[in-house]
């Protein structure tokens, strides 16, 4: 991903490439903290496929005068697919969009699958979820959410989705749902390391209700797998409030100047 930085002369036209371990080659050739700082802040960005410009101090502080460094990305955002064309499923889809994914809806009933119904979504799919899982291309960053609540959507559908390499899968349901799920799908041969891949009941504990707040739990608990974050509450705890970003998806790379 190229980027041009604006601020001292001695800076112009020099690049980071930021690797997906957290390590970068080259650098601005201004304070040593600096390069470190804005492969930390960029890889953010270029994980989201996003352009922008971030400010940075020269000593490569979050703060005083601040370096401009653009970073432009070529890749395309992040996919969430949501299979289940319901009700809660539309405030995920907005919730969806504003972090920046490329959110499809997928759901095998044409009668719920409709643009009217989902105008914020990129894309609607009416197919049975497993078959479409199939035949769409998924990767690293991609995250699947589950909110069918249906045996015969859920079953097929997760025995493929927990063998795919995508970043998150999530499943709606009770706990009582959950159980019966899970002996469902070691039936059919899903291994328990598949299993412990799955987000299921979806969402942290935010003691949601509406469809708005239970897309909001669902959103926090993808960000902070993502992120490596804990879901713990900031105040009183002595854990980072920004993480390193080492488990960003390996083998992605960035350029930032």
């Amino acid at each position: 991903w190229p980027a041009f930085a604006e601020g001292p002369a001695e800076l112009m036209g020099r690049a980071v490439l930021v690797a997906a371990d957290g390590g970068h080659e080259g650098g601005l050739g201004g304070h040593p903290e600096l390069d470190q700082t804005v492969a930390e802040e960029a890889r953010a960005m270029l994980d989201a496929g996003r352009t922008g410009v971030l400010a940075i101090g020269a000593d490569g502080r979050l703060c005083g005068e601040p370096l401009r460094v653009l970073v432009e990305s070529s890749v395309p955002p992040p996919r969430m697919i949501v299979f289940g064309a319901i009700d809660f499923a539309s405030a995920l889809v907005r919730i969806g969009k504003f972090l920046g994914y490329h959110v499809t809806v997928c759901d095998a009933r044409p009668v719920f699958a409709t643009k009217n119904r989902f105008p914020d979504a990129d894309e609607i799919v009416v197919d049975w979820p497993h078959r479409y899982l199939e035949s769409t291309e998924v990767d690293g960053r991609t995250v699947l959410c589950v909110l069918t609540h249906d045996a015969k959507f859920d079953v097929p559908l997760l025995e493929l989705a927990l063998k795919l390499p995508v970043a998150y899968v999530g499943a709606m349901g009770s706990r009582r749902t959950h159980e019966d799920r899970n002996r469902r799908l070691r039936e059919v041969g899903v291994t328990d390391l598949e299993l412990a891949r799955l987000r299921s009941p979806i969402g942290l504990d935010l003691g949601a209700r509406s469809p708005e707040e239970t897309a909001l739990s669902i959103a926090a608990e993808i960000v902070a797998d993502r992120r490596g974050g804990s879901g713990a509450a900031l105040t009183g705890a002595h854990i980072p409030i920004h993480h390193d970003g080492t488990d960003v998806v390996a083998g992605r790379i960035g350029v930032v100047a």
